[in-house]
């Protein structure tokens, strides 16, 4: 498994040089390397032996599937990476569900991250194309739900590595919606990035047991 991971942060690295010098052609090279990576660590953690770690796998294959379609600087395969992305939050949501979660910690949390959901949404809204807004307002809604799960599953069965990686992958697509609607810039990618791939490596090495 140590050779996936740093195989996907050297990907990483790469990935953030062709971002700062604007080379699409890097991005298509580094990018799905990268998110190989992540999926890579998850098989060879042992994932495909159970339902959970199966439903980890579904979860990071669409998020490579999303990844992809982010690239290309198209609205319409934007949108349908949104789509994909929202599925693999459905997927992981599913995967803690499988693991088992505290249902009390669970509401609890979703309580507490409404809040900030909602400071997003407000964030969001007069940057967002009137027609992103229905998807954009369910894509934070189901990762809110998804960071809830994940916190349920320290009530039940304490993994801090799952509810670290739920929260930096939280924290990691809002510098993708600053970046897509409110203002482009390499800084969102320098730490967006890196923190995105670390929750990924952090639930896909969690597939494992």
């Amino acid at each position: 498994m140590a050779a996936s991971v740093v195989f996907t942060l050297v990907a990483v690295a790469g990935l953030l040089v062709a971002e700062h010098r604007g080379s699409r052609r890097g991005v298509w090279v580094w990018k799905p390397l990268a998110s190989s990576g992540f999926l890579a660590t998850a098989i060879v953690a042992g994932a495909l032996h159970d339902a959970y770690g199966r439903a980890i796998v579904l979860a990071l294959s669409l998020r490579w599937v999303g990844d992809v379609l982010l690239t290309p600087e198209d609205e319409r395969a934007f949108r349908v990476g949104v789509l994909s992305f929202l599925g693999g939050h459905l997927a992981f949501s599913s995967a803690f569900l499988i693991r088992g979660i505290d249902a009390g910690f669970a509401i609890a949390a979703l309580v507490l991250v409404a809040a900030p959901a909602g400071i997003t949404l407000a964030w969001l809204r007069p940057h967002l194309p009137a027609g992103m807004r229905p998807s954009v307002t369910a894509y934070v809604g189901v990762i809110s739900l998804m960071v809830a799960c994940a916190v349920g599953t320290i009530g039940e069965r304490p993994a801090l590595p799952i509810l670290a990686g739920a929260l930096a992958f939280f924290l990691s697509d809002l510098s993708v919606a600053r970046d897509r609607f409110v203002a482009s810039s390499f800084v969102n990618r320098a730490w967006g990035l890196p923190l995105y791939y670390v929750a990924q490596l952090l639930l896909a090495a969690s597939g494992g047991g």
